[in-house]
């Protein structure tokens, strides 16, 4: 049975709502809310989104918890209405209170609000007890879920609760061990007042891993003071008495340009470095600037996480680029998950952006990840490298999939002949 919204004019009479502050203070009751909606029910999503509407407010919907990481690591919401179950068949929520886990850990001052069916109660206990502020029962009354949202937004600005924190999201998104240990180091840092230095490739999300440190620190309200240190007017802004600092390039500075460093930085400032590497750095200037070090994996050693990163820089594509829906093809996929890109997560998010912007109808297929996917490029050139002999084989059964074996549209989508693909599958014994 899905909520009650007979008493609710057409959609086309709604306006939109505000959005957050730029300092990400809660909005008032009387001003727009920003609302995420993680549900997989297309009608209730629906529904939902015209009644947050029409009460002027703003609702954005994610069809499942991936979905939901993904926007929360570019925006933060007033409060978040989340389903309990996401897959056919399964009622015991458990995928409801993992996502409540996973957000809280990134931002402890998430306000949730899960929605469960009438015999659901044990499951809201549960969810409560893993950080959710209130529950909702479906069917809902259009004004108790209103109600409730009222409630724990104005929650936000009594005291006790978390400082303000940045308007914009700095979720770690990746299902792999390894972004998974990158984290839960974060999450137990991150507090503290610990001078923490981000070491890893360039490109590899050093500088996102910097700031998702300060979005759970005690001075997230404000933004840290950004130096790159191979800029000499730049070190002026070393002047602050207390704060946080993000410090670039430390480990290319000389030795005496590393004790001018340590000598110029202020006792009570807390230290947030990017470096490739701290073995270049004198023993004194490691020691004040890194209290601990969080090594960024490369993005090669991240099982899975790529495509969930491609996903994710879709979506952002698709709405700068004329706000539109993008879906990645299993193809594309494959190909993505198939490929080293020596730019690390920056190269992806660069090829995923012009793949949606030369899209036509919003569906990027595999021809338009790599430019020649049957050929292997040379890592001279600084080209993605696709793994042909580790994956070709499935990408080709991937777009066989998605085009129901219509072998003129699996080539076209791979970029290939039809009778290369003939070749190709007859090689894989397809």
């Amino acid at each position: 049975m899905k909520p009650d919204l007979s008493s609710a004019a057409r959609s086309d009479g709604g306006t939109d709502a505000d959005i957050l502050s730029a300092h990400g203070h809660a909005a008032s009751l009387s001003s727009g809310w920003d609302i995420l909606l993680v549900e997989d029910d297309p009608v209730v999503a629906r529904s939902t989104e015209i009644l947050f509407r029409l009460s002027g407010h703003r609702l954005d919907i994610a069809g499942d918890p991936g979905s939901a990481y993904s926007r929360l690591a570019r925006r933060r919401y007033d409060a978040i209405l989340l389903d309990m179950n996401f897959t056919a068949g399964r009622t015991n929520g458990e995928e409801g209170l993992d996502c409540i886990t996973r957000i809280m850990a990134d931002d402890p001052g998430a306000r949730i609000i899960v929605i469960t069916a009438h015999s659901g109660i044990r499951i809201a206990v549960a969810a409560m007890q893993a950080g959710a502020r209130d529950f909702v029962m479906k069917p809902w009354r259009k004004d108790d879920l209103l109600t409730k949202c009222a409630a724990i937004i104005a929650d936000r600005a009594t005291a006790g609760n978390p400082p303000p924190r940045p308007a914009g999201g700095f979720m770690l998104l990746g299902d792999s061990p390894a972004i998974a240990e990158v984290r839960t180091i974060v999450q137990r840092v991150g507090p503290t007042v610990a001078n923490i230095a981000v070491t890893g490739r360039p490109g590899s999300g050093r500088t996102l891993t910097a700031m998702a440190v300060h979005a759970t620190s005690p001075d997230a309200g404000e933004p840290p003071i950004r130096i790159d240190l191979r800029d000499a007017e730049q070190w002026s802004l070393l002047a602050q008495p207390r704060g946080t600092v993000l410090l670039r390039h430390a480990d290319r500075l000389d030795l005496v340009a590393q004790a001018r460093l340590l000598d110029r930085l202020p006792p009570d400032l807390r230290c947030l470095s990017i470096a490739d590497s701290l073995a270049p750095l004198s023993p004194a200037l490691r020691r004040r600037l890194s209290t601990l070090e969080i090594a960024v994996p490369p993005l090669g050693i991240r099982q899975g996480d790529a495509v969930i990163l491609a996903r994710h820089f879709a979506q952002m594509a698709g709405e700068t680029y004329g706000g539109r829906q993008v879906r990645l093809s299993p193809a594309a996929e494959a190909i993505i998950a198939a490929t080293d890109w020596p730019d690390e997560v920056r190269g992806l998010s660069a090829a995923i952006e012009r793949a949606v912007l030369l899209s036509d109808d919003g569906v990027i297929d595999a021809a338009a990840i790599l430019p020649a996917p049957h050929g292997a490029t040379t890592g001279e050139t600084g080209a993605p490298t696709f793994r042909l002999d580790d994956a070709e084989k499935l990408m080709i059964e991937a777009a066989l999939k998605e085009h129901r074996h219509n072998i003129s549209r699996a080539a076209a989508a791979l970029g290939l002949s039809r009778g290369t693909l003939y070749r190709r599958m007859a090689q894989h014994g397809l």
